[in-house]
């Protein structure tokens, strides 16, 4: 996956806005305010994503170029490296399943206005 497939993908969920909150090189997607993704959207090695706390050991077990989450809490978020073994597909519906962990936490109302 190259950056710009990145963005639009990630761009194209409903109701997600594209930040720079760490600096203007760590591009941070959010939905409702709350981060679902992020990148360095200068070199795109890896992603940082959130994902359910029982898939985060299998995903490190299963791909080598999964690690724990870099400088996130490694219960919930996962480093891919996005030239590693991942299928792009696969990465794809982690992206969308991070995003889909993020809106079911969210007030209902804020749910309902996605």
């Amino acid at each position: 996956m190259n950056i710009e497939a990145f963005q639009q993908y990630c761009s194209s969920l409903k109701g997600v806005t594209e930040e720079f909150p760490f600096g203007e090189n760590t591009l941070v997607y959010k939905v409702a305010g709350k981060m679902f993704v992020l990148t360095d959207i200068d070199t795109f090695e890896s992603i940082n994503l959130k994902a359910d706390p029982e898939e985060v050991i299998e995903r490190q077990e299963r791909y080598s170029s999964v690690t724990p989450g870099y400088h996130m809490n490694k219960k919930y978020w996962i480093t891919v490296e996005t030239n590693g073994d991942v299928p792009n597909k696969i990465l794809q519906e982690w992206i969308k399943q991070s995003y889909d962990l993020v809106v079911s936490k969210l007030p209902r109302k804020d749910r309902e206005q996605l």
